[in-house]
């Protein structure tokens, strides 16, 4: 939680005089910087790939006169405090230490990972003698010798990414450097890092001496002090790697960034102008019964902001699910970007179109990957990394029984349904047809390619149904019993197919004939085709119980039913119930349990009127009973074990049962801050539900979509909630939205540009530039 980032690269919050162990984990992580292995369990040889844990910049520590080096687990701290300033992006650090001969020092630590200057990183540290007077040793290091061991079940697999290559100092006794290459990708990595002291204000130039060990170098300083005097070291590094643009070399151009660079007070104001900046545009203001709501809320757009920033906009990468905090799902891309984009496309939409690019790059790896399996399209893996070929593991460990257990999650085919779905609201937030012409409907066109492939006619029923997938659920990963995975007829993923294919048939529809022309050549768009895909958004089956309640997939019905009582008074903590029936010789594919939301899944993403149109096409009911039914239904047999769980089911709820939907909103809420998912913060934040909480604010609480070239609202503040304001970007608008019990108002910021449409409830409103329309919310 005090990892500091600025999109590029991200620095956990470890102390800077610590090593990898229980208390700290040191790592950096540079945004796209992946690296793939292979190791040997039992005989099996299996390949994994993996954000790669980089050289740390951060070792400095010091020792009073002849003294061992400090180490807070064994020396005598007196006072100590850690502080997150998340306005300024600024992590302090302050204690008072008293060595074994009763020598008393303060020291006062600020750091920060710069936001205007995204290859810069700066450590501030000052250290007052309070009682004596003497000689002070300083050590500044940078450390190569790095390993990706944050994850205790990765532990047994090959995890040393890194070869360092070259190391050295400078001249002038202030700036070292290490240069590291990643074993597979080939990637060089650099860091150079400054070391400057003042002396009560003043710069010093102590005596020092190399430290050169293979993998491993520094400078280690002496310098006299007085009782009372601040001494005060800065240290600023610089990263580039071979894959950055506009450089001839990454040695060379992290040394040139490290030595023209600023003082820190100078980075430092410049770092927390550019947070000022994304605070006026990303910032919720909150007025809530309880205040830690709003400060927690923020904390989740902090991390956010820390992942995917302005500086990722001319970067090829994606949005990994547990940010650039950690190891967890090794760094790789997945659907969380679901839940994470909302957000950015009423903020930063520029950022979203980058990173739906990362997806449109890998378009022919998808294409690949579907002529590999038998079919037409593309269709893109459950997780991604560098060049977007199939990343899920093959077999995973766990850590309940110690057993290595078959992987089947690249079977959540739903994963190519998400990219198209992002594509989607992008546009409907934007309006941005170039991006729709020259990248999103080749997106959508060859993931409805896809699904049109792996559906197949039911001659008997006269419908088409979508065989051995796995839905989001991921408990069930196959029949009880049955030799291969896979389930058939999902309901999420049959029904969001048909979405799918109507928005194919839409773009074709809706995109001038001097774009559709082209697209129809290069993709070689035939009018059977079209029909095909027609065809298929009418007749895809859709499983129902036998009293109406959408079936998680075909024969979920004929499932047992699950005794939660028993395993809750067993094992307490039963978040995943996958490992603990693994353990016991059992499986969750006998049983009606759910990880996270399947079928809810559909309410979260679709509006009841969307539902309603698309099952009226498909010749299925859908009454006012149905949502309501179902969530009853599946909320009592959901464990939770997804972090995306609580967001799912707190919006699904907020309607109907607005006390447990804010109830469940505060459990996501928590889910990093007080660490609710089996003790998972330390291996990276939860990214997706974080962004999720803040879009429950935003969009669900606040009732708002944006459809048919509108902004909708229909809010339903919950009680906890006083007042709720923000700023959106719709339509090339600027909008600030404040929302109270009884009234709203939308206020266009901008001075030009036309008119956009604002809905409440179920009439539309002109808004001009510059002008604000004040709304009764009191029916």
């Amino acid at each position: 939680l005090c990892t500091l980032g600025n999109g590029y690269f991200a620095s956990r919050g470890a102390a800077p005089e610590s090593k990898a162990g229980t208390g700290h984990y040191p790592g950096t992580y540079i945004a796209g910087c992946y690296n793939r292995l292979q190791s040997d369990l039992d005989g099996q040889v299996i390949e994994n790939e993996s954000l790669v844990n980089v050289p740390n910049w951060l070792p400095l520590t010091f020792r009073l006169e002849d003294g061992p080096w400090f180490n807070p687990s064994e020396d005598d701290l007196a006072e100590y405090r850690q502080d997150l300033d998340m306005a300024g992006g600024i992590l302090t650090r302050t204690f008072r230490f008293i060595d074994a001969q009763k020598k008393e020092i303060r020291l006062a630590e600020r750091r920060m990972v710069n936001m205007s200057s995204p290859h810069l990183a700066a450590l501030e540290t000052e250290i007052t003698p309070l009682n004596w007077s003497g000689a002070i040793s300083v050590r500044s290091a940078v450390d190569g010798r790095i390993s990706n061991t944050l994850v205790a079940r990765y532990r047994q697999l090959n995890n040393d990414h890194l070869a360092v290559k070259n190391q050295g100092a400078l001249d002038n006794g202030k700036i070292i450097w290490l240069q590291a290459e990643t074993t597979q990708s080939h990637i060089r990595i650099a860091v150079a890092c400054r070391t400057r002291f003042f002396l009560n204000g003043k710069e010093r130039a102590p005596e020092h001496r190399l430290i050169d060990e293979p993998g491993h170098i520094g400078r280690e300083y002496e310098i006299a002090v007085k009782e009372g005097d601040i001494l005060r070291i800065e240290k600023t590094a610089s990263f580039y790697h071979s894959k950055d643009q506009a450089i001839s070399e990454s040695t060379e151009a992290s040394q040139n960034e490290v030595a023209g660079a600023a003082d820190f007070n100078s980075l430092l104001k410049e770092h927390q102008r550019s947070w000022r900046h994304l605070w006026q545009r990303c910032g919720i203001d909150l007025e809530a019964a309880d205040s830690r709501v709003s400060q927690i809320l923020n904390l989740h757009i902090f991390h956010l902001l820390q992942t995917v920033s302005v500086h990722c906009i001319d970067q090829d990468v994606g949005v990994p699910p547990r940010g650039l905090h950690g190891e967890a799902y090794r760094g790789l891309i997945m659907w969380d970007e679901l839940f994470v984009f909302p957000f950015l496309n009423l903020r930063i939409p520029d950022l979203t179109r980058a990173l739906l690019k990362y997806r449109y790059r890998r378009l022919p790896q998808a294409k690949k990957a579907a002529r590999a399996a038998g079919y037409a399209g593309a269709m893109f893996p459950w997780q991604s990394g560098s060049n977007g070929r199939e990343e899920a593991q093959t077999l995973h460990l766990n850590p309940e029984s110690g057993h290595w257990v078959p992987d089947n999650t690249q079977l959540q085919r739903h994963i190519n349904i998400a990219v198209a779905y992002n594509v989607w609201l992008y546009y409907q937030v934007t309006g941005d047809l170039d991006f729709m012409s020259f990248y999103g409907a080749e997106i959508i066109i060859e993931t409805a390619r896809f699904w049109a492939s792996i559906a197949s006619y039911n001659d008997s029923l006269d419908r088409y149904e979508i065989k051995g997938v796995m839905g989001p659920d991921e408990f069930h990963t196959g029949y009880p019993d049955a030799p291969q995975p896979g389930l058939d007829n999902n309901t999420y993923t049959n029904v969001m197919a048909v979405w799918l294919f109507c928005r194919a048939l839409d773009i074709l529809e809706f995109l001038p004939s001097n774009r559709l022309r082209p697209l129809q050549e290069n993709l070689a768009i035939e009018q059977k085709e079209i029909e095909r895909w027609s065809d298929i958004s009418r007749k895809m089956r859709i499983v129902y119980h036998d009293d109406g309640i959408l079936s998680q997939f075909e024969g979920y019905d004929d499932l047992e039913e699950f005794n939660w009582e028993k395993y809750r008074r067993k094992y307490g903590n039963i978040h995943r119930l996958d490992r603990i029936l693994e353990a016991e010789e059992d499986s969750p594919n006998r049983y009606k349990i759910s990880k996270q939301a399947d079928v809810l899944m559909l309410f979260y993403l679709l509006s009841a009127d969307e539902l309603g149109q698309l099952f009226e096409r498909l010749g299925y009911p859908f009454t006012h009973e149905t949502i309501p039914r179902n969530i009853e239904y599946y909320l009592k047999r959901t464990a939770h074990g997804s972090t995306l769980s609580r967001v799912v089911h707190a919006w699904v709820l907020a309607r109907s049962r607005r006390e447990q939907s804010w109830n469940l909103f505060c459990d996501a809420l928590n889910s990093d801050v007080s660490d609710i998912q089996g003790g998972t913060t330390h291996e990276g934040v939860h990214l997706g539900a974080m962004a999720g909480t803040v879009d429950l604010m935003q969009r669900c609480y606040t009732g708002m979509e944006t459809r048919e070239d509108a902004i909708w609202f229909n809010p339903a503040l919950p009680g906890e909630v006083k007042k709720l304001s923000f700023n959106i970007h719709y339509r090339h608008h600027w909008l600030r939205v404040s929302i109270e019990k009884e009234k709203m108002t939308v206020d266009s910021q901008d001075e030009f540009g036309a008119p956009i449409k604002v809905g409440l409830w179920d009439r539309l409103w002109d808004l001009e530039p510059g002008r604000t329309i004040e709304l009764d919310l009191r029916r």
